[in-house]
């Protein structure tokens, strides 16, 4: 197949699909992960579709995300099991932060009422819980990401760069089994970094749909990370990958 086919040929299979690995479209095309990649490249170029870690969307695709209401009816049984497992590698005082996000969310249910802990946060939901909480809740400045009902933006990261936290539980819109966790938007991003990189133990949580679904904006390597909480099962190849790259694994299991 020649290139021009190729590039007509990626074009309708992401507008059908909306989002495809790399090796997803290897196979579709019957060539290599090299030649896919060097023609993304040059597709995003021409504005025909958005590079992920990992893939390729196409740019409606990135309008479409579900909002929080939504998510939140989304794998319930799994982001319990995968919060009362988060919940038992955090300390009962000190300071915690938890993104924003549906999973982080039950995570709060699961900690709010430890006394002596301080949770600060970017997510509007768990600062709704805050109210009524006997955690000291601390809410991190910014502007208000609807879809997501997250604070993002420069006063965010400001905030962030002044605090030290001993753990950051943070969420992830997609994974890569190589390339590590990613979200949908470039500020959401942000945060996610920032608070990593203020805490001495970072925890990603993820339930199993996103697991090799990469999103659009990849924010850490599982070199960023020290446990990865999620009801995904991964192949013995997966978990050497992770495990080369110092993340320990939970894989808890539910209904």
């Amino acid at each position: 197949m020649f290139a021009e086919e190729r590039h007509r040929a990626i074009e309708s299979i992401v507008r059908q699909k909306g989002r495809l690995t790399v090796g997803e479209l290897a196979v579709h095309l019957g060539a290599s992960d090299i030649t896919v990649r060097r023609d993304l490249r040059r597709l995003e170029a021409a504005g025909k579709v958005l590079r992920t870690h990992g893939g390729a969307l196409h740019p409606e695709f990135r309008d479409t995300e579900p909002g929080f209401e939504r998510k939140a009816v989304d794998a319930v049984a799994a982001k319990i099991a995968i919060a009362r497992a988060v919940a038992m590698e955090l300390p009962a005082r000190g300071h915690v932060f938890l993104d924003a996000g549906t999973t982080c969310l039950e995570v709060a249910r699961q900690i709010l009422d430890r006394r002596e802990l301080t949770v600060v946060t970017n997510s509007i939901p768990v600062l709704q819980l805050g109210t009524g909480a006997k955690a000291r809740v601390v809410a991190v400045g910014g502007e208000v990401r609807a879809v997501s009902l997250a604070l993002v933006g420069g006063l965010a990261l400001e905030w962030l760069g002044g605090l030290r936290f001993d753990v950051a539980v943070i969420s992830a819109s997609g994974l890569d089994a190589r390339e590590g966790a990613s979200t949908t938007e470039l500020s959401e991003a942000a945060v996610k970094r920032a608070a990593c990189a203020r805490a001495r133990k970072c925890i990603l949580v993820s339930h199993a749909a996103k697991w090799n679904h990469p999103a659009a904006v990849g924010f850490g390597g599982w070199d960023s990370f020290q446990l990865f909480v999620t009801d995904a099962k991964l192949t013995a190849a997966e978990k050497a990958v992770l495990r080369r790259s110092g993340v320990a694994v939970n894989t808890v299991s539910h209904p």
